[in-house]
């Protein structure tokens, strides 16, 4: 078999160990075929690197193994030309061979003989705006959950407060809780906070209250109200710092927030998943692939089976999705008209899933060529339904049954 790659090694990571092999030309004109195992501190991934650059290998490849790929990636990267990951499903051994030894000869022979493919793996700042903007995703989650145990802790004393508003933690009944906590149990003192649209339920809310709290809700209480402060302060850091990253990306998350459903969060998590060079996807619908945004494809023998989407970045998918859930409540546009039209037939899932592939395609083509984006409009798949081509293909259809057919316009009404 051809050898594509002159030089190169496969490095077999663990966590406290890495199994490396490197296939370099021999001087009587063969391959030469050395393996050695480091350790995974700083220090010996260093002694790693030496032994790399001695042997002039310009190229590094090594499987996605959970999280401990990392410190090795970045520790070569500044070092060695070219430093792959690669997708372990694309790594099989062959079975009853499998030891630390066999799995970095196998990897490096796949690697020699061009049988592999890199994933992608961003710049560093664009990793470091990932890491940032995954990490916030992870407070917000948490400080929903906490708000999910504090209306039930309302619940449990008999606190209707959740029955007259969409959320508990709103202005009014932020100050209902902290009032409640302090000691006030008077229903309408507490009702009395209310602001805007609730006070014309202050009648209601006098009985929602004159539940049964007490000191030891009030401990509860007062604990998580503490821990959703300290979450919306962490948010509000973390926010600023991806924002300081992308200061040098401003155009960009405009481009990102003229996407119907895309807000400038969502747009901050779009560039920090793909970042902002689209020429390592050569069409939108390598990055739909990449990003697990489009079905899949499994035809054989005449079958057609499961065409589920493939595994992406999970971060990127959940807020493609909940872009494609905003943009269907919006009012007289593409997104909406297509996630409506796809909902009928699939279901709400489905079509937010379809519409956040849509919002990736048109993301894809906004950062390719500067363009701001144009909304096709809510009407869109009704002009296509009545368009003069449709009308052609439909009458050919007919006299291909062997029927003329006679167009006339219907009467204006």
């Amino acid at each position: 078999m051809e050898v594509v790659e002159d030089r190169c090694a496969f490095l077999d990571v663990h966590r406290d160990t890495v199994m490396a092999c490197a296939r370099t030309p021999d001087p009587a004109g063969g391959r030469r075929e050395e393996v050695a195992q480091f350790g995974t501190t700083v220090s010996q991934l260093l002694k790693l690197t030496d032994w790399l650059v001695e042997r002039d290998v310009t190229l590094v490849g090594m499987e996605a193994t959970g999280i401990y790929w990392k410190p090795v990636h970045w520790v070569l990267e500044d070092e060695i030309a070219r430093v792959w990951v690669i997708n372990a499903r694309h790594m099989r051994n062959v079975p009853g061979r499998k030891t630390d030894v066999n799995d970095a000869i196998w990897g490096a022979s796949l690697l020699e003989h061009g049988l592999v493919r890199p994933s992608f793996i961003p710049e560093r700042p664009v990793r470091e705006m990932r890491d940032l903007t995954r990490y916030r995703k992870s407070v917000i989650e948490e400080r929903g959950r906490e708000s999910q145990r504090l209306h039930k802790v309302l619940e449990d004393a008999g606190v209707k407060l959740a029955s007259f508003t969409s959320k508990v933690l709103t202005k009014s009944g932020r100050e209902m809780i902290e009032a409640l906590i302090d000691g006030q149990r008077d229903p309408e003192i507490l009702a009395e906070m209310a602001k805007g649209r609730m006070r014309a339920k202050i009648p209601e809310l006098q009985d929602a209250l004159a539940g049964r709290f007490n000191e030891h809700h009030a401990r509860l209480c007062a604990t998580m109200l503490d821990r959703i402060d300290h979450a919306d302060q962490v948010i509000e850091e973390l926010t600023e710092q991806i924002e300081h990253l992308l200061d040098p990306h401003e155009a960009a998350v405009h481009l990102l927030c003229g996407i119907t459903g895309v807000s400038t969060r969502t747009a901050q998590v779009i560039l920090a998943e793909i970042g902002t060079d689209m020429s390592r996807f050569p069409t939108a619908g390598h990055l739909a692939s990449w990003a697990g945004m489009c079905p899949g494809n499994n035809d054989s023998a005449g079958k057609h089976r499961s065409g589920r989407t493939r595994h992406g970045s999970k971060w990127l998918r959940i807020a493609l999705v909940e872009a494609g859930q905003a943009a269907g409540r919006s009012k007289d546009t593409y997104l909406s008209a297509q996630y409506h039209r796809i909902r009928g037939r699939r279901g709400p899932r489905k079509a937010a899933i379809a519409v956040g592939h849509s919002i990736l395609v048109i993301a894809w083509h906004l950062l390719s060529t500067g363009e701001v984006y144009t909304d096709l409009g809510g009407d869109y798949f009704d002009q296509r339904r009545n368009s003069d081509a449709r009308q052609r293909r439909l009458v050919a259809q007919l006299e291909a049954m062997g029927l003329d057919v006679t167009i006339t316009p219907a009467a204006a009404a």
